[in-house]
């Protein structure tokens, strides 16, 4: 089987998008002869496994990148076409071309379509680009992928395509040691985009909250965003007091990245809204305890007892932080080790990478 990716940028600061092809393509170019077009940038992610093309990313330039991309179709002629995200023209675009040339098409739309998402410059951005470009690319695939129940029922009530199903991301287990230890170490991880969604400002608030009880505590900040967006939070750190407890390190990839999960008593993601959250299995695959919210699908966290599953907002990471602090080394110890096994059972890459082409199978057929 042969299969194309279309994904609108692998950069490094393209988040937990370009981190899910990367994990995907390590497993599922095992299976399939697996192609990725996307658009070039500076600092790429290595996609292995897979066979990468490029083309221009400039609306201006629409008619050539049309018989661009159509050239490339008729080159790799793919069994499927699998587009990535929303609100890009190009990922509705290329759906478009290849359903104009027969090809089945998948769309992911990763998250893109959450309630969150949708509410914010609805009428200035959502709706004019669902009108022009977006809402028909989602009318017309064969399939819509979701990563979770939770963004299958939203995406459904949205009414653009009936054919839903859900394949989960992915971590790959075997780049994840678990810890070795649970002692304390009195480190606290946030580790994703510096973005609006993610819910900073409530970690913030929440450390603030509890000043005495964490003024031992360091609390990282890990990620690439704007600049003036961290110079803000970092202004809330200081106004409340906090700055010395909150250290943003940039960007972390690779061992830096692992050793970071490892060393942090508990990961804390306190998004308004995640169609997954790779990070959170990643967290969970290294041993460490998390806490997200419930603009998540994780509520596996309470079930399996590895974690908190709280309400959005600083009260909800405020009481989910003090009983993460009150917990003895033990019990820390026990549910690194189920979100582990949770992840092992669930969610490793082979695992995902078998139902994705289980997915194009069915379409096919």
């Amino acid at each position: 089987m042969r299969v194309l990716h279309y994904i609108p940028s692998i950069d490094k600061s393209s988040g937990g998008v370009g981190a899910y092809m990367q994990l995907l393509a390590k497993d599922l170019g095992k299976l399939v002869d697996l192609h990725v077009v996307t658009h070039r940038s500076k600092d790429e992610l290595v996609i292995e496994n897979a066979q990468l093309h490029y083309i221009d990313h400039s609306i201006l330039s629409y008619f050539s990148i049309e018989r661009e991309f159509k050239k490339l179709l008729d080159e790799i002629k793919p069994d499927v076409f699998h587009a990535n995200c929303c609100w890009d023209p190009f990922s509705s675009l290329t759906t478009k071309w290849a359903k104009q040339e027969g090809y089945p098409c998948v769309y992911t739309p990763h998250g893109m379509l959450e309630p969150w998402i949708l509410a914010r410059h609805h009428w200035s951005k959502k709706v004019p680009a669902l009108m022009l470009y977006q809402r028909n690319a989602l009318k017309i695939a064969d399939c819509l992928h979701a990563t979770a129940e939770s963004e299958k029922l939203n995406i459904a009530k949205l009414g653009y395509n009936k054919n839903i199903v859900v394949v989960p991301n992915c971590v790959d287990i075997s780049d994840i040691k678990i810890k070795d230890n649970w002692q304390k170490k009195r480190k606290i991880l946030f580790l994703s985009r510096i973005h609006i969604k993610k819910g900073i400002e409530f970690l913030i608030q929440a450390v603030a909250d509890l000043k005495e009880k964490m003024s031992q505590y360091e609390v990282i900040i890990a990620g690439q965003g704007d600049d003036s967006y961290i110079d803000s939070l970092k202004q809330m750190a200081r106004n409340l007091g906090i700055e010395k407890n909150i250290n943003f390190i940039g960007g972390v990839y690779a061992d830096k990245k692992w050793q970071v999960f490892q060393e942090a008593d508990a990961f804390v993601l306190p998004t308004f809204s995640e169609n997954f959250g790779i990070v959170v299995a990643e967290a969970l695959a290294s041993g460490t305890p998390v806490i997200t919210t419930k603009g998540t699908p994780w509520q596996e966290l309470q079930t399996e007892h590895c974690g908190w599953w709280t309400e959005i907002g600083a009260e909800g990471t405020r009481k989910a932080l003090k009983e993460m602090i009150d917990c003895s080394e033990e019990e820390l110890e026990t549910m690194g080790k189920n979100g582990r096994k949770l992840i092992e059972s669930k969610y490793s890459s082979t695992i995902v990478a078998r139902q994705m082409m289980n997915l194009y199978s069915k379409i096919l057929k």
